[in-house]
């Protein structure tokens, strides 16, 4: 069977190469070509003896996506659906801003997570990404945005950061985002910044302490509710992992000095938006180096929640804040495309182009 090498980060493509016969740094001077713009095949790698570089396709390949489905919201937000090889498709987010442009990606097909507010969750799960279908949505968006100059939304650049926020939960796909990380954070590989990198999770608290362990990227905990009965019915992960147990997990996390973890706290109209939740959501996160992003709800077709109204949310923020937390209200982008936070659940059918 042949070997996708986007599939291995720099320790598993030296592997490969000696399992050739070669030297270690032979997978290393593999990796320098992998994630260049535009090189698609063996014989692109000059710097290979044209030996090495005839015997690699009998052993490996190099996986990419085709041309993307594309859609553009209002707001400049680009949403890109990628189809993998069973098929199905995954989709990213390009989020522009004035400073960054934000990218989305998905870490499973669907998602088991069947949080109740969620559209991506009435997919279903299918099953993992594997890490070269992580890293090529990156590639991908990167190749769209140098091939389009003109079009490059908000600040111009490429991707400047990454947030994994899309379809999935990525710490219930642990290993191969491990291994996508550490190619997208290789200077060998993608190159980009740890602090760049957001890993979001629901609340697999196993998985947590060996992230922090293992990367230096961001930790983003989708928490939602300030008590376990309204946190069962939103995400049922709870009632595997309840507050007590998640937050203690969060006073536990590894984090380098002036690092934070940031709280997601999606507003629901009358569900979990009080003044008393607000005052309770303080409470908690006492002791835990954060930030709390507060949510606008997204609107979802037979979902039956409402968003907080603007002076509700307005309100919850000048609670925390009086409470001495960094507190930001996210602005809802890309709901014209069903590309806003829970809105991502691909309905490209299987001969979409």
């Amino acid at each position: 069977m042949l070997i996708d090498c986007k599939n291995l980060d720099r320790a598993g493509l030296e592997r490969f190469a000696e399992s050739l016969g070669q030297p270690p740094f032979r997978g290393r001077q593999i990796m320098s070509w992998l994630y260049r713009p535009g090189i698609t095949d063996f014989s692109e790698m000059t710097d290979l003896a044209k030996s090495f570089r005839a015997l690699l396709p009998q052993h490996a390949y190099i996986s990419r996506f085709d041309e993307p489905h594309v859609e553009r919201s209002q707001d400049g937000t680009v949403k890109f659906g990628f189809r993998l090889v069973d098929n199905r498709v995954v989709e990213s987010v390009l989020i522009p801003e004035e400073d960054r442009n934000t990218l989305c990606v998905s870490a499973q097909v669907g998602c088991a997570m069947v949080c109740s507010f969620c559209r991506t969750g009435s997919m279903g799960f299918a099953r993992n990404l594997l890490p070269a279908e992580i890293v090529n949505q990156v590639s991908s968006v990167r190749d769209f945005l140098l091939s389009r100059p003109e079009q490059r939304p908000g600040c111009g650049l490429g991707i400047t950061n990454l947030v994994f926020m899309g379809m999935g939960e990525p710490l219930n796909n642990f290993d191969h985002l491990l291994t996508a990380l550490a190619i997208l954070t290789d200077q060998k590989g993608l190159d980009m910044a740890s602090r760049r990198i957001t890993v979001s999770t629901c609340g697999i608290v196993p998985n947590m302490q060996p992230l922090g362990e293992k990367t230096n990227v961001n930790l983003a905990i989708s928490l939602h509710a300030v008590d376990d009965d309204t946190r069962n019915q939103l995400m049922p992960i709870n009632r595997r992992y309840p507050i007590a147990v998640l937050l203690e997990a969060c006073r536990n996390y590894p984090m380098r000095k002036r690092k934070r973890i940031m709280f997601e706290y999606l507003l629901l109209d009358g569900i979990n938006d009080s003044d008393g939740e607000a005052r309770q959501l303080a409470r908690l996160l006492r002791k835990i180096p954060c930030k709390i992003n507060l949510l606008a709800y997204n609107e979802c077709e037979g979902i039956p929640y409402r968003p907080s109204p603007r002076e509700r949310i307005l309100a919850f923020q000048d609670i925390l804040r009086a409470a001495n937390y960094s507190v930001f209200i996210r602005s809802s982008r890309g709901g014209d495309i069903s590309a806003a936070c829970g809105q991502l659940a691909s309905s490209l059918t299987a001969d979409t182009k």
